[in-house]
């Protein structure tokens, strides 16, 4: 009886040894631990608070793009870190890491559409062939730009519809932008009879183009002989006016030429 109760007592201190042990090494990879999240955090806040500031000091680097990348890094840091803890803990890194790297092949083949909008969307924001407020014209769709995102844009189209156009269609077409230019040149063509009195014409033309103030005075405002037919003649006034006022110029000077050949008696064609 004493024997076995000598066996039951050393096998007793035996486990509470180990379990000590344990609880001492567990217990400090788990304070290791909770300081590895709490230090990796803190880390990864830092690290992409301050790519989002050196980014955004580039100019013409849009914020959206800045904040992508800045999210980036912010969950690649935290992601090593959570893979840095579970190996405190005994975990095999290796088969979690390749684990990680099949579901991101697999999610990346899932979202191949959505993933090809975000490349097409920082290529768009990092190359600025289009910019807010801007009117372009592709293939595709013609708006005014009012939002350039990550996975879409934003357009206003001519008749004032919401239009929301995937960023990869817009990527792999050309553009036209119709603002981004200061000076935009006009031609307008107008015809008259062969018979009519074609320098009366061209000074009556160059001097309704001339006097409005929206014409840029250089490239001087021309009037031309494009061509000639049986019955008709037909000329060109060609004039650079600022983008912003070329459309209101356009229009204004169409009624104002029309009116005032008419006033001289001139027939149009």
């Amino acid at each position: 009886m004493d024997f076995e109760s000598s066996n039951f007592i050393a096998a007793t201190r035996t486990a509470l040894n180990q379990l000590t042990a344990l609880a001492v090494h567990y217990s400090l990879s788990v304070i290791g631990a909770i300081i590895l999240l709490i230090v990796g955090w803190m880390l990864a806040r830092l690290l992409s608070r301050w790519l989002y500031e050196a980014v955004s000091r580039f100019d013409g680097v849009d914020l959206t793009l800045a904040q992508f990348f800045a999210n980036v890094l912010r969950y690649g840091i935290m992601t090593l870190v959570f893979v840095t803890v579970l190996g405190q803990f005994g975990v095999q890194t290796t088969s979690i890491v390749a684990a990680l790297g099949a579901a991101g092949l697999a999610i990346g083949l899932a979202l191949q559409g959505t993933l090809q909008n975000i490349a097409a969307g920082i290529m768009l924001l990092v190359l600025r062939p289009l910019r807010v407020g801007e009117y372009i014209v592709t293939p595709a769709v013609n708006g005014t730009v009012m939002e350039v995102g990550l996975f879409a844009t934003e357009l206003k189209t001519a008749e004032g519809l919401y239009l929301l156009a995937p960023n990869s269609i817009l990527w792999n077409v050309p553009i036209t932008n119709h603002s981004r230019r200061p000076q935009r040149l006009q031609e307008l063509t107008i015809a008259v009879a062969n018979d009519t009195d074609l320098d009366l014409v061209k000074r009556l033309l160059l001097g309704v183009v001339e006097r409005d103030e929206r014409v840029e005075k250089s490239p001087a405002p021309r009037v031309f002989s494009d061509d000639l037919a049986a019955d008709k003649t037909t000329l060109k006034v060609a004039y650079w006016a600022k983008t912003a006022v070329w459309t209101e110029a356009r229009r204004d000077l169409i009624d104002r030429m029309r009116n005032t050949l008419i006033g001289q008696g001139i027939v149009l064609k």
